[in-house]
């Protein structure tokens, strides 16, 4: 439990029918019952009391106050909300009057820390309650609550018992070998244990790379040679007429970015200066700044002019065959090509394209909505904790003592309690020594 007691608006900075001042912390209550014309110090939790904020003998706002007791509140602490009209001047007045009675100015996500601080969540249901707030769509607002719920805990709490048995076996043999029960423990009968960890780590790994960048948003880059239709594409797809379109080559100069919900996936697209080769100066930094965009693509939408592929879009073919790619046929209105995906993005006609797109991240969409890890911090310590792995398998390989592989085994365990934020020797030597009966 922290010793001071903290203070902020928990509603946006704006004009609404309502605002919460929450505060949390020992003397929260003994804040709210200074400032309230109802005596609150015997409230109990989880009850709503109605009455006035006062500054003196100056009534300032009728509120309802809820008290949350600890331990059963959201940080762990006694917490008080107040709820009153949602204008700037009243919220911030009832704020300052926080501050002036004991409290003082909250850091950005400090209630949020200071639940994961007071063993209320993990930090993988810390991260994930930022996430919810900042959803964009369905998929990362669902995502986001089935990890606050403990999603993530439960994903890799067989992969964390599965460590805890192979290195209390192996502390036994160590620390116990006359003890006759105890079962010796060779690296034979270790290494098919690990190679099975590795490939459920691998799995869970690949899933959560498809199934992020599905979440956050997929990089798409329309690229094309000058006057295919690109700006038209972009302007369909985003429907507004973000970029200029006309008839003359080589428009788009610079990139040209804007989101877009295609079905339940989310683009996050660029429309770049047109491919090809030019002696105009300007025009070739905005092709240059093209294919930078092109390098960290996601997704390439290359358009074509069905009725013109010369070898320039054959050039720009073979640029994008190792990416993730779509071909689009644009003009359908002038020829219709019978291959690849035609579209006439001046009618706004880009059905089929849609369908692509949602054809070619179905498995991605599908893990979306899934148990997954969330974020590039939660992969990056399960890409740890499988090198750990891996550098356990190969001293085991090499005959090694088992001894040694401990030290292996142990980086790879910290790894993954470091993704719900729980990490230290004493943990895993309670949890190991908990398991056996040795003051025999």
């Amino acid at each position: 439990m922290f010793g001071d007691t903290i203070a902020a608006v928990a509603t946006g900075q704006i004009e609404a029918a309502i605002s919460i001042i929450r505060m949390s912390g020992p003397e929260a209550v003994t804040v709210a019952d200074r400032i309230f014309d109802h005596d609150l110090k015997q409230a109990k939790g989880y009850t709503i009391h109605y009455g006035t904020i006062m500054d003196g003998e100056e009534p300032v706002d009728d509120v309802l106050i809820s008290v949350f007791r600890a331990p059963h509140s959201y940080t762990g602490e006694d917490i008080v909300e107040i709820n009153c009209h949602g204008g700037l001047y009243i919220t911030r007045r009832v704020l300052q009057l926080c501050l002036g009675n004991g409290a003082r100015q909250a850091e950005r996500g400090e209630f949020t820390q200071r639940a994961y601080l007071n063993g209320k969540m993990d930090l993988s249901q810390a991260e994930a309650v930022n996430d919810l707030i900042r959803a964009r769509d369905s998929l990362n607002a669902q995502s986001a609550i089935h990890s606050v719920k403990g999603s993530i805990r439960r994903l890799l709490e067989p992969l964390t018992e599965s460590l805890i048995q192979i290195i209390a076996q192996i502390e036994v043999n160590i620390d116990y070998p006359e003890y006759d029960d105890v079962e010796e423990l060779t690296w034979q009968s270790i290494l098919p244990e690990a190679h099975r960890w590795l490939r459920q780590m691998h799995r869970i790994i690949d899933e959560a790379e498809k199934a992020v960048y599905v979440r956050n948003g997929i990089r798409t880059v329309i690229l094309g040679k000058p006057n295919v239709g690109k700006s038209s594409l972009l302007n369909a797809l985003l429907e507004e007429d973000k970029a200029i379109v006309t008839d003359i080559a080589g428009t788009t100069r610079d990139i040209v970015e804007g989101t877009v919900r295609v079905g339940n996936i989310t683009l996050d697209l660029i429309d770049t200066a047109g491919i090809r080769r030019t002696d105009d100066v300007i025009e070739e930094m905005g092709i240059d700044r093209s294919l930078k965009a092109l390098a960290k693509a996601q997704l390439v939408i290359v358009v074509l002019d069905s009725t013109d592929i010369d070898e320039e879009d054959r050039e720009l073919l073979k640029m994008t065959e190792n990416y993730p790619r779509i071909i689009v046929y644009n003009k359908k209105d002038l020829q219709d090509t019978g291959e690849g995906i035609a579209v006439s993005a001046k009618d706004g006609d880009i059905e089929p394209l849609i369908r692509a797109i949602e054809e070619k991240f179905a498995e991605g969409l599908r893990l979306a909505d899934t148990d997954t890890l969330n974020n590039e911090r939660q992969i990056g310590l399960a890409r740890e904790a499988c090198t750990a792995m891996q550098d356990a398998v190969q001293s085991l390989e090499e005959g090694r003592e088992t001894d040694l592989v401990t030290i292996d085994l142990q980086k790879a365990y910290d790894a993954l309690k470091q993704i719900t934020g729980e990490t230290s020797r004493e943990d895993l030597l309670d949890e190991i020594f908990s398991r056996f009966c040795l003051g025999k």
